[in-house]
């Protein structure tokens, strides 16, 4: 009989959480026992899986004893608190937020990338998700990475509200509905409106002039791939779409190689799926990628403008494969290859 394991989810009864329960349950994650952790606030409410209702507890210090997976999507605070303490309590914690992807002693994994980094947990007890729009730009750049090389990345996104929570949902939504009935929109979530719009603005500003969001981007990607040499510069965009991140991105690559090698290395690459065939109108669209956990790459073409330049559009469900799906599948490695031994 395959082993069990206990699980918590932190942060069960946000978009993301919600959405880590669904996906144990639609992948079969062999889960013995359920945990549901919130905020006092959500804690007593009921949430489904299996069939069965398990009502959420209050997310304390004491909430990790016997736990073996802990998936954490409960904000960057919450996790520099709380993961330390379950991975004390021999919980392994894989965290949705941006609190320690960053940190050297933590590996920042992406199942059909870089797999064999899971190991690196022992160090901490923690396994951070990358972003979401850095999950999908490498699983599309991982195989032309490792067949001609990367020198450069020029990346632009188009990013659904969902990445920013249930509340930017419920804003577009509001104010599509305003301005359709001739009414003044309300702004609560973002800083200009969203609906109608595109914000070229994802997170706070730094220093240098770009967002967090882009500079998660840069410094992410460079890390999964294990080269601080590849260039990359980035752009972020909010526009107003409910579901699913789309990404222009323009690469450099080291060796020549053209787009027919390109759409062939990816047809055969892990969870992607190439639409591509302008004759027909066929490329990848947010409508299309909503609700599945596959990467979907289309308009693959030379950059005529430099040597060895390869456009292509790169589309994800974020709430799935950009994070949910991404954490239950680096937890399926962890039960897999290090819990079951």
């Amino acid at each position: 009989m395959a082993k069990l394991f206990n699980v918590a989810v932190a942060g069960a009864t946000g978009a993301v959480g919600s959405r880590m329960i669904a996906c144990l349950e639609e992948r079969g994650f062999p889960v013995k026992n359920l945990k549901l952790l919130a905020t006092s606030k959500s804690a007593g409410r009921k949430l489904r899986f299996k069939g069965e209702e398990i009502p959420v507890e209050e997310l304390t210090e004491n909430s990790f004893g016997g736990v073996d997976i802990g998936i954490f999507s409960a904000g960057g605070a919450t996790s520099q608190e709380f993961a330390p303490i379950a991975a004390k309590d021999g919980c392994v914690v894989i965290d949705n937020s941006a609190a320690w992807r960053m940190d050297p002693d933590v590996p920042l994994v992406i199942p059909e990338v870089n797999p064999d980094a899971v190991a690196g947990y022992t160090k901490k007890g923690i396994i951070a998700n990358p972003n979401c729009s850095t999950i999908q730009m490498v699983v599309a750049l991982a195989p032309i990475y490792r067949k001609v090389g990367i020198k450069r990345v020029v990346v632009s996104t188009y990013q659904a509200v969902s990445g920013t929570g249930k509340k930017a949902i419920d804003e577009l939504y509001n104010q599509t509905k305003a301005i359709l009935n001739f009414l003044e929109p309300e702004m609560k979530v973002y800083p200009h409106r969203i609906a109608f719009n595109c914000l070229p603005q994802i997170d706070v500003f730094l220093d240098n002039g770009y967002t967090k969001e882009e500079m998660k981007m840069v410094e992410e990607t460079q890390k999964i791939l294990e080269d601080d040499s590849i260039g990359i510069t980035a752009t972020t965009i909010r526009v107003p779409v409910f579901f699913s991140h789309s990404e222009s991105v323009n690469v450099e690559t080291r060796q020549p190689i053209s787009p027919e090698e390109v759409r062939t290395l990816l047809e055969n690459a892990p969870g992607v799926i190439v639409v591509d065939d302008p004759s027909k109108n066929l490329y990848p669209m947010a409508i299309d990628a909503a609700g599945r956990d596959e990467t979907f790459v289309g308009r693959i073409r030379a950059d005529e403008s430099v040597p060895n330049g390869i456009n292509m559009w790169v589309v994800s469900d974020n709430i799935r494969k950009g994070a949910a799906t991404n954490a239950v599948q680096i937890a399926e490695i962890v039960a897999r290859d290090y819990l079951s031994k």
